[in-house]
């Protein structure tokens, strides 16, 4: 069953301006009011188990949503919505505060990139300085917390989305102890390892009387379908692309804690690695655990070797794996975010932002999986070890994009699986890395389908 509906922001963005309503409005902007529509329609679907895009979209073909410009602000018109949105008829109000923030950065990310002329996204520094707008635009850049103690409080909690009931426990765990020292917690904003630490955060927050706890949600387009946002997010954003997605996190993060995942999660973890591996980060403090239940010591001894095999030892040295110890887990996240602290103190950076933190371009251009773009990755030995680290995040991502994302499900379903080549030393470790998620189930939602491999590795 499906629902019509109007409804009205409460404070969080009454108003827009015809200039912003008509960009929604314009029928030579389709793909600006389709973008809408999708992330729209996900958030309506929140607490819905969805791995592919395509499939919300078919449930749901007759959805539509539009903007109304009031004299006194601004209404959103909802035809055929999900009925698990609405108690009683009413949206609930986190889907609701969640609905104006993905029109308030679709809108704002749109109009920033026509308007601003001296903006040049090939830029990095122009990058970064943009992703720092949007995050400022969204309110998330706060410098007001309640006590000095608190200005490096933000934890980056990773992991998959589809995991097994006790490995969410786990989460669960963790979150509650980070709670206990009043730290916050930041994710992907999905299911899974993305909602436990939310959740467990939620109750230990609730124990200290810490009214301020923060639970923010950092998304995409191309995967907030597979990812919809939990109903514990309240902060969400939506950044344009994957690269901008994953910068966001480690600029407005102090430290990151990785569960059990899947090639999402390994695309994650490349990602961080090959920041902290550039020689201008050598010295930087930034805290990175490994963390799992006892029954994820073997998860997590396979990522290790696969770390060692490709990337080495010294890659090995940026993290911290600990099984089974909840509390040794908030104990060495909340005495890494005092070094970060006083590192950032003496250097004179931001709390709430990380402007010290090297990105190479490599990690910031949007990359488009494509047979050809796969194919051409440089996965050899022959390279600096950050920009090894960052051909194999694109390896990942793009068969994250095979399995759920919308254009990359097509692509595969019209050429065949993605085919990916380059020395053995290196090949050999990243398949048999993949061949063990597909055995363990992590490539698919619980209740899927056989997962069809959306790569193919080649010689």
């Amino acid at each position: 069953m499906s629902i019509n509906a109007r409804i009205t922001p409460n404070g969080s963005m009454d108003i827009l301006s015809r200039f912003e309503v008509n960009l929604l409005k314009d029928k030579n902007n389709t793909h600006l009011h389709e973008l809408f529509r999708r992330c729209a329609l996900a958030v309506l679907n929140c607490g819905v188990l969805e791995d592919e895009a395509q499939n919300l979209l078919d449930s749901y073909p007759d959805f539509d949503i539009s903007v109304i410009q009031q004299p006194r602000g601004i209404k959103l018109e909802i035809v055929n919505a999900p009925e698990a949105a609405f108690v009683d008829g009413e949206m609930i109000e986190g889907i609701k505060l969640h609905l104006f923030a993905v029109l308030r950065d679709i809108i704002y990310t749109d109009s920033v990139e026509t308007k601003a002329h001296d903006l040049n996204l090939n830029r990095s520094e122009h990058i970064s300085n943009f992703i720092f707008h949007l995050l400022r635009n969204a309110n998330l850049l706060q410098t007001d917390s309640e006590s000095d103690q608190a200005s490096t409080d933000i934890v980056v909690c990773w992991g998959g989305h589809s995991i097994s009931r006790s490995e969410y426990d786990f989460t669960k765990e963790v979150g509650y102890q980070l709670g206990l020292r009043r730290l916050n917690i930041c994710t992907g904003c999905g299911p899974g390892a993305m909602k436990g630490p939310m959740k467990g955060a939620t109750i230990s927050h609730a124990k200290q009387r810490f009214s301020q706890g923060r639970y923010i949600g950092v998304t995409e387009p191309g995967i907030i379908a597979a990812e919809s946002p939990n109903p514990i997010v309240n902060e969400l954003t939506i950044l344009p692309d994957i690269e901008k997605r994953l910068e966001s996190f480690v600029r407005l993060g102090h430290g990151i804690i990785v569960f059990p995942g899947g090639v999402g999660t390994a695309e994650e973890i490349l990602y961080i690695l090959g920041l902290l591996l550039h020689p201008d980060n050598e010295s930087m403090p930034f805290p990175l655990i490994f963390a799992g239940s006892k029954e994820n010591e073997s998860y997590f001894q396979m990522i290790d070797n696969f770390i060692g095999k490709t990337l080495g030892e010294t890659a090995q040295k940026r993290y911290q794996i600990i099984i089974d110890d909840s509390d040794k887990v908030a104990k060495c996240m909340k005495a890494g975010l005092e070094e970060v602290k006083e590192y950032r103190r003496i250097r004179r950076d931001a709390y709430y932002y990380n402007w010290l933190l090297k990105i190479d371009p490599i990690f910031q251009a949007p990359f488009e999986p494509t047979h050809e773009s796969m194919s051409a990755l440089a996965l050899h030995s022959n390279q600096p070890i950050h920009k090894l680290a960052a051909n194999l995040r694109q390896a990942f991502s793009g068969i994250v994009a095979g399995n759920v994302k919308h254009e990359g499900v097509k692509q595969i379903k019209e050429k065949g699986p993605f085919e990916i080549s380059g020395d053995l030393n290196i090949l050999n470790p990243l398949e048999d890395l993949l061949q063990a998620f597909v055995k363990q189930g992590r490539m698919k939602l619980p209740g899927g389908t056989d997962y069809v491999p959306s790569y193919k590795i080649v010689q």
